[in-house]
């Protein structure tokens, strides 16, 4: 498309090379910078990389800017958008895995709140037990302001998505298979829901059809556009547990569930074994995403009273504070510093100050939303911010 970007539409073209998987992206790109510069350089030089042979280099050559620029048009025509690695709207805490995908197809709309997501995993084959959790959970977790990540596979994911979407919450959708196919089938409806309140996100090209193979891959993707994981009904050979080793190689939270010893998915067990948190509601996983997040409550500040001069603590509603309240982490005061008192600021201001630049977007989102919690900040109509 002529109004694609060089670097856009390498990275597209790069994405269609066969035989050129996550990792072989990434050792391509690491070494020669860039996508488009792995199509410019000579083939002595991509011959001296380790595990790159004739067949990747033969299929680089035979992979043309004619081909990217056709599957972005099928990609337009759908109302899709497609972001590349290095696109300020890529998701940033995908970006930071060492195998985030060079392309990312979107139906819907990533927001910066997304940053502050949560995913939700475990078996196509679930208990009646395990989908009203996971209902649950998804439900209170939105409500406390995260989105919720899970595959749009049956069972605990399709609970996971429906419970966010039941709280009027957000929900992202990561897909194994390329945007012209829903999988399974029986979710056509729930993905029109998802794209419309969320978003359906893949690596995959526009036609790429289910292959077994793709989905261990793209469970990757799921733990790292996440905070931390929840697994909450996995027999050991589910598929679940590859999403679950994703995220402790991406060093995010673990949480289990319990479950029934004797129904066949005592997966979570071997989590717990490897150091995952065992979970009983949504208020323990906020309590350990590293803020506090707890249930709304008053946050008593320290206000100079002006008829003896003495510091004092006041409850009830806090008036505007000139510093910063106490009992905040040190993430959670540089939020709240980025919000002027007697001012109202958009959430984009907070994610371009130094709060999100010292700690991260992934951080900086999650702490803006403890603030909230808190009421030691407010969200005014147009997503923009204030001082409570």
């Amino acid at each position: 498309m002529s109004d694609a970007t060089p670097e856009l539409r390498a990275a597209v073209r790069l994405n269609l090379t066969p035989g050129v998987g996550p990792r072989t992206a990434e050792v391509l790109c690491g070494t020669f910078g860039s996508p488009a510069a792995v199509f410019a350089a000579p083939e002595a030089d991509l011959r001296r990389i380790s595990g790159i042979g004739a067949k990747v280099i033969g299929a680089l050559r035979q992979t043309t800017e004619q081909a990217a620029d056709e599957e972005l048009r099928r990609a337009a025509d759908a109302g899709v958008t497609v972001l590349h690695l290095g696109d300020p709207r890529y998701p940033p805490l995908l970006a930071e895995i060492p195998t985030a995908p060079r392309v990312l197809y979107v139906r819907g709309t990533l927001t910066p709140e997304d940053a502050a997501a949560i995913a939700m995993v475990g078996s196509r084959r679930c208990s009646t037990y395990g989908t009203r959790t996971a209902g649950s959970l998804a439900r209170s977790l939105a409500r406390a302001g995260l989105t919720v990540v899970s595959g749009m596979a049956l069972g605990i994911d399709g609970a996971a998505h429906r419970g966010a979407l039941e709280a009027g919450g957000r929900t992202l959708a990561v897909t194994a298979t390329g945007m012209n196919t829903v999988y399974p089938p029986q979710h056509r409806g729930l993905a029109e829901d998802i794209a419309a309140r969320g978003a359906i996100v893949t690596e995959f090209p526009m036609g790429q059809a289910p292959t077994r193979g793709l989905f261990p891959q793209r469970n990757r993707v799921i733990a790292g556009l996440s905070l931390g994981v929840i697994l909450v009904e996995a027999g050991r050979k589910s598929g679940a547990l590859h999403t679950i080793r994703h995220a402790v190689e991406q060093n995010r939270e673990v949480f289990v569930v319990p479950g029934r010893l004797d129904d066949g998915c005592d997966g979570g067990l071997d989590a717990l074994r490897d150091g995952a948190t065992l979970i009983r509601d949504a208020d323990d996983v906020l309590a350990d995403l590293g803020g506090e997040w707890k249930r709304p409550q008053t946050v008593p500040q320290l206000r100079l009273t002006l008829d003896s001069g003495d510091k004092r603590e006041s409850g009830g509603s806090p008036s505007p504070a000139k510093e910063s309240p106490r009992s905040l982490t040190d993430v959670e005061a540089a939020v709240f510093a980025a919000v002027p008192a007697g001012e109202t600021v958009s959430v984009d201001v907070v994610m371009e100050s130094d709060a999100a630049e010292r700690f991260g977007p992934g951080r900086a989102l999650a702490a803006l939303t403890t603030l909230e919690m808190k009421r030691v900040l407010r969200r005014l109509p147009g997503n923009r911010l204030e001082r409570a």
